[in-house]
């Protein structure tokens, strides 16, 4: 078991849904997180003065982490506010969802950078950094989407697929080293993102599931947590967080 504290982490995506809930539970096990968001700057603040209340220690970066510079700006912003950079959770994500023959060139692209291109364009300056950490993680949160498929999400389904192949390809190179390489799959999430889709299809899904419900941030951020502090023999890996929807 790694003792956490002092520790510093990256969440992209940090500030709201399950990047928020990942960000906390960090925090209140002793990681300095720096947790990134595009737009959300209310949710931001707001979260970082919960987490210096609970008497943690977080800081919130602006950066649009599809955009490579500004990507590289939220690493260099992480280290030089803390020293050091042990956990990288990539989390940002977004849907654009519609059938194949309505989807646009646009939104296909939007999807596939926040969604896939954002890890390589975090983890490519932030791998030196890790790399001198005695517990580097990173953890890549794909999709049971990414695993099953999904009518409608052609992009979003591609991008969280790509990060399963990602996680492991960059596990294989980094397995002599002391960087394990992660990806977690949730399935239906209470978060916003869920709660937009329309009532009787958000039943349809729950009746899916073997166990009934959609799942909780928190749930996913345990996970996190479970394979920063125990992790250390686990690389590669797809952690799914589902309820049961795919084994």
């Amino acid at each position: 078991m790694i003792n956490l504290n002092g520790k510093v982490a990256i969440v992209t995506g940090g500030a709201v849904g399950i990047g928020a809930a990942i960000s906390k539970e960090l925090a209140n096990n002793g990681v300095k997180v720096v947790l990134n968001y595009n737009s959300s700057s209310k949710a931001a603040e707001d979260l970082v003065a919960q987490i210096q209340a609970n008497g943690g220690e977080a800081y919130a970066v602006q950066a649009d982490v599809s955009v490579s510079e500004e990507a590289t700006k939220l690493v260099n912003a992480a280290v030089e506010k803390y020293g050091r950079l042990d956990i990288l959770v990539n989390n940002a994500g977004i849907t654009r969802d519609s059938s194949f023959k309505k989807l646009s060139e646009e939104n296909w692209r939007k999807v596939i950078d926040v969604n896939l291109n954002s890890s390589y364009n975090t983890i490519s300056p932030a791998l030196p950094h890790l790399s001198e950490s005695d517990a580097g993680r990173i953890i890549n949160i794909s999709s049971v989407i990414g695993q099953t498929g999904a009518f409608g999400q052609t992009n979003y389904s591609a991008a969280k697929a790509g990060l399963i192949g990602f996680t492991k390809s960059l596990a294989l190179e980094l397995a002599k080293t002391n960087v394990t390489v992660n990806a977690i799959c949730p399935g239906f999430i209470e978060t916003s993102m869920v709660l937009e889709i329309p009532e009787e299809i958000r039943g349809q899904i729950v009746a899916k599931i073997p166990q009934k419900r959609f799942g909780h941030p928190e749930e996913i951020a345990k996970g996190v947590l479970f394979l920063c502090k125990d992790g250390a023999y686990i690389t590669g890996q797809q952690l799914n967080i589902n309820g049961g929807l795919a084994m």
